[in-house]
């Protein structure tokens, strides 16, 4: 019999509210390499930012030529717990791409609410 794996401790930390906008955002952005501490608080977060069968009914959420499209007016919100370590790479990746000049208008919403 294989050895069980203790089960993982979720994000510890504040609730944020975050839209459709928002959770796409920072999925985009959040690290796709890292050591195993971060690799594993990045799952974390990407499982807690995805989007239910029932949220994506709800928000009309689709994909189309790999793009994400969504109903502008829906009313999809979900409260995250964001714990510090998850608030710093999110805060990093958002100064890299300052730092890059490569911020765009759609993370403006997401730099008010993580950098301020």
């Amino acid at each position: 019999m294989a050895a069980q794996k203790p089960p993982q401790k979720r994000q510890k930390g504040p609730r944020v509210k975050l839209g459709i906008a928002d959770r796409v955002q920072l999925l985009n952005i959040l690290p796709a390499e890292g050591n195993i501490v971060t690799l594993r608080i990045v799952n974390d977060l990407r499982t807690d930012l995805s989007f239910s069968e029932k949220e994506i009914a709800e928000g009309g959420i689709e994909v189309e030529d790999g793009q994400i499209r969504w109903k502008p007016d829906a009313p999809v919100v979900k409260d995250v717990k964001i714990g510090d370590t998850a608030k710093d790479l999110i805060k990093d990746a958002l100064k890299k791409l300052d730092d890059e000049k490569k911020l765009t208008a759609g993370l403006v919403p997401i730099w008010d609410k993580f950098m301020s």
